[in-house]
């Protein structure tokens, strides 16, 4: 029987399904990350009793490159401790020029947002006067189509973050994959330590949320199934911090770990933070810092 020269590549793919073995026809896995590649910072909210500038140089002392800023924060004194989310574009120019002299990098920012979309217009300029890459925030369902939009007109990503059931829509991994669907410009900004105040196991958290982390709030509580506890320091509590990073590992993950207390020690933040540092460090595989 004469073979059909239009049948050949047919033929041809066939026998090398069968000669080629299945492993080298799978889909490539992602390649783990390297967690010292994982960008480390602070968010300012920590240290929230101070203005703007303070915040700052508690954030250098602590020996981190990154911060997180909150537009409900006090900008200082030079501005009249005015909140930033009312500053003019001169007073953001100012705390630009307060990052960059202080040698940190400010790539995020929570934004409070509010019921009308003029309020996230306001915060969203002040986001893009700062330069940057993303805005963590909780917007209101009926304006997640609207934000969306806004974050792709001014060329950024919004992190959802998620408080504990009750006071926020993103509370449970479920509810935030909801609102990613169909809106292009949301990603996820997992707040760990809020999790569990709703029963919520931190590890099987991310890995529901695989493929729209950029950033995480890092932050540990001493009990499950308690919204009315405070945060403690890293590493103290019930989250299974080495778990909970070599998942990130294991996905790919490549963003921002920003470390958050919502308690404030006396008389700063300042040593919980670089305790977190350390902590971090050593849990991670590197090198401690002096």
């Amino acid at each position: 029987m004469k073979t059909n020269r239009y049948h050949l590549p047919g033929l041809l793919f066939f026998c090398l399904w069968v000669l080629i073995p299945a492993s080298l026809l799978a889909q490539p896995k992602r390649k783990a990350a390297d967690p010292k590649t994982w960008k480390l910072g602070v968010a300012l909210y920590t240290f929230n009793p101070f203005p703007f500038p303070e915040q700052l140089a508690k954030a250098d002392s602590a020996g981190l490159k990154f911060v997180e800023g909150y537009t409900f924060g006090k900008a200082g004194a030079e501005l009249r401790d005015s909140l930033i989310m009312n500053l003019s574009p001169s007073g953001i120019k100012k705390l630009t020029g307060y990052v960059r002299d202080k040698g940190l990098l400010m790539e995020s920012i929570y934004l409070t947002g509010g019921k009308t979309i003029d309020k996230w217009v306001s915060e969203f300029k002040i986001a893009k006067q700062l330069n940057v890459k993303y805005v963590t925030a909780e917007p209101p369902v009926d304006l997640w189509d609207a934000v969306d939009s806004l974050a792709g007109a001014y060329g950024m990503k919004v992190a959802l973050h998620n408080h504990w059931q009750g006071v926020s829509a993103y509370w449970h991994p479920d509810s935030v994959l909801a609102a990613l669907k169909n809106h292009p410009n949301f990603r996820v900004c997992a707040d760990l330590g809020h999790w569990p105040k709703s029963g919520i196991n931190p590890v099987e958290g991310l890995r529901k949320l695989e493929g729209h982390l950029i950033a995480l709030h890092l932050k540990d509580i001493a009990a499950y199934n308690d919204p009315k506890l405070k945060d403690v320091r890293v590493g103290t509590g019930v989250i299974d911090f080495p778990a909970v990073f070599r998942e990130l590992q294991r996905q790919g993950f490549t963003g921002h770990i920003i470390i958050e207390r919502d308690t404030q020690e006396k008389p700063s933040n300042l040593p919980s933070v670089i305790q977190t540092v350390r902590y971090y460090r050593e849990t991670i595989g590197m090198k401690p810092v002096r």
